[in-house]
């Protein structure tokens, strides 16, 4: 054997230890964070008592999942709760609602409404709720009724703040307008949520 084809079975001899390795450390990773909770389990407000049998946090012992906002203007969404872990997505949108399914010492797992997220630091998230506006040229409405004079429209893509909310519809303010829009055009607001 050459000088050379030894240093070329090194190398590849090399590079299948690191793979392995680099295989055994994922499983490690992924053995040590918390099952990620299905996003069709919907939560109500974070202040609110969990439903009988809905699944609470480790660490805050508030319903999961559940509805917050980004309180900064980024976020890096991790794949793994820690500094070290790499960035899988960046959030830049301020007040954004996000949905916590997870939590992990100081990092929350979080999802948008497309299912795109990751652990993000506690302190990048705030208890306020907004929602988003799925529905394009969604009424707002003066009552909480589909008959109810219509006081202004909200395009998709319009984050609210969100108000109270009784079955079927949620009062949201934007733009300096206030309005009841139906839940069903909004994302971050479990359905038949109710708040006052």
């Amino acid at each position: 054997m050459t000088e050379q084809e030894n240093y070329k079975n090194r190398q590849e001899s090399g590079q299948e230890m690191r793979r392995a390795l680099s295989a055994m450390l994922l499983l490690a990773a992924l053995a040590a964070v918390p099952a990620v909770v299905p996003a069709t389990k919907l939560a109500a407000d974070p202040a609110d008592e969990a439903a009988p049998g809905q699944d609470r946090g480790p660490v805050t012992q508030l319903p999961l999942p559940r509805f917050v906002s980004l309180k900064t203007d980024e976020a890096n969404a991790r794949r793994g709760p820690g500094t070290n872990q790499r960035i899988d997505w960046v959030f830049q949108r301020r007040d954004m609602p996000l949905q916590i399914v997870a939590e992990y010492e100081n990092w929350r797992r979080v999802a948008d409404r497309d299912g795109a997220g990751g652990w993000v630091h506690y302190s990048m998230l705030s208890g306020v709720r907004t929602v988003l506006v799925e529905k394009d040229m969604t009424a707002l409405r003066s009552r909480p009724e589909s008959g109810a004079p219509v006081k202004a429209y909200a395009e998709s893509g319009v984050i609210a703040r969100l108000g109270d909310c009784v079955p079927g519809w949620c009062q949201i303010t934007a733009d300096g307008q206030r309005g009841w829009a139906e839940t069903a055009a909004l994302w971050g607001v479990a359905p038949g949520e109710i708040r006052n």
